[in-house]
């Protein structure tokens, strides 16, 4: 059986900057992944990454618009962290390697995205999970965290109330091992999967959730479950968000730019679920194009 201190389930962006912070804190820390991390579904994300960098933004900035775009229902202790930290973060990775795209005197891009007042999303082109994702593999590998590559994990093995470890599968086998650790960390990612058409990939499926929930974990927030406001119809396939970042408009069947009635400030850039319930309306009430709207991007 197969010991370590901390046991890191997922090899997305967050398991592995997970992993790497619990070896800088001198543990012995495996990760445990049903693909290998740098096919992970974080390398999906082409838009960016926010923080407030600029000297007309701030943190507070940043957390105002995250607290407002949850409708007031995030947790804005956790928020007020985040935001605070997220300079840093990005500063940490540009240090570890990721090649933002940068302004012409040199500073970390940044450019608008949704239900942000100002331009704080960074970005690396059009592939910044990609570049990330890859980027951390590497820090992973540098720190000596151990990872157990296309091993899919069923179970969490539970005794006297507290997670012991693991029960995976060794995809290529066939083979179930227990893996022990003083603690697991869950970092599976969603469970896009379940709805079609998803912008998911299709090792979204939920895995972590089942088997905390199976184990008596208390789950919560379930019922919020985010859609991409801009996909190709049918496919499900992204349009980036920095389409409508970088000036795209939504039209329906007439022609009309119909954000101005839903969010006329914001527009195309309101955040994600006011962009998706305008769009589902237009579809609702007749607007739509064979069930969608239209992007327009010839400007």
């Amino acid at each position: 059986m197969p010991k370590h201190d901390v046991l890191v389930v997922g090899g997305g962006l967050a398991g592995m900057r997970a992993a790497l912070e619990a070896r800088r804190g001198g543990a012995d820390v495996a990760i445990i992944s049903k693909v290998y991390p740098v096919r992970s579904h974080s390398t999906a994300a082409q838009g960016g990454i926010n923080a407030a960098l600029s000297e007309s933004d701030s943190w507070e900035n940043h957390a105002f618009d995250t607290v407002k775009g949850s409708d007031y229902l995030g947790d804005q202790d956790a928020i007020s962290v985040f935001c605070k930290e997220a300079p840093g973060d990005i500063l940490e990775l540009e240090h570890m390697g990721v090649p933002f795209s940068r302004k012409e005197d040199g500073r970390i891009a940044q450019r608008p995205f949704g239900g942000a007042g100002f331009a704080r999303t960074c970005y690396v082109a059009d592939v910044t999970g990609q570049v990330l994702v890859h980027v951390m593999h590497e820090q992973i590998q540098k720190a000596g965290v151990h990872c157990y590559n296309e091993w899919f994990t069923t179970n969490l093995i539970v005794d006297g109330g507290k997670c012991r470890g693991v029960v995976a599968m060794e995809i290529a086998t066939g083979r179930l091992e227990a893996f022990s650790a003083k603690a697991v960390v869950l970092g599976t990612g969603g469970l896009g999967q379940v709805y079609r058409p998803s912008t998911n990939g299709l090792i979204c499926t939920g895995d972590g959730m089942a088997m905390a929930y199976r184990a008596g974990a208390a789950l919560m927030d379930m019922e919020f479950m985010q859609f991409h406001p801009t996909t190709i119809k049918g496919s499900g396939i992204l349009i980036t968000e920095a389409a409508r970042g970088e000036g795209g408009h939504l039209l329906n069947a007439s022609g009309e730019r119909f954000m101005s009635k839903y969010a006329p400030k914001m527009m195309e850039l309101a955040s994600r679920d006011v962009v998706s319930r305008a769009e589902q309306a237009e579809i609702d009430e007749g607007r739509g194009v064979d069930g969608g709207v239209f992007i327009d991007l010839r400007h």
